[in-house]
């Protein structure tokens, strides 16, 4: 075996041992750690979802915010990376949250588009309002995470 093979081989497993996690929190950024946003979209949303809002004179929430309530675009969303999450708003007032980690192979999604959530490193989507996979190849939907919106602030429970 050639030293030549020998490094092609070690980057090879380097850059599988990146890229492998198929529906692990733990796998391959995918995106730019950015956040991204998206224009409304046509599509249904659902009535149910993992979002909490507190009436007023609730104490805040203890953790960080993540956004205004103003900064979700109705009918799109915004991907935190950097929290590896993403909160939509399917229709005025409705607050969802998801993983943004796509349970293909890990990857970060990195956008919110015509009523989806998009993966850059297969072409996987998932829909605003619930997370189920409209495009794969994944091959679940993205798991629901807990925010709560006290007024104007939405902050992961």
């Amino acid at each position: 075996m050639t030293s030549s093979a020998t490094t092609r081989r070690t980057v090879l497993l380097a850059a599988a041992a990146l890229t492998t996690g198929c529906g692990s929190d733990d796998g391959g950024d995918g995106g730019d750690g950015g956040t991204t946003t998206s224009t409304p979209a046509g599509t249904e949303p659902a009535t149910t979802g993992p979002a909490s809002t507190q009436p007023a004179g609730t104490p805040a929430p203890s953790g960080d915010p993540l956004a205004k309530s103003s900064e979700i675009p109705v009918g799109g969303g915004t991907v935190f990376a950097e929290k590896k999450v993403v909160v939509t708003q399917p229709s005025a007032g409705e607050f969802k949250a998801f993983s943004a980690i796509c349970t293909h192979q890990g990857c970060t999604v990195n956008k919110v588009a015509d009523g989806t959530i998009d993966c850059p490193c297969h072409g996987s989507k998932y829909r605003i309002a619930d997370g189920s996979v409209a495009a794969g190849p994944a091959p679940r939907p993205l798991p629901a995470e807990q925010i709560i919106v006290s007024g104007e602030t939405i902050t992961l429970a």
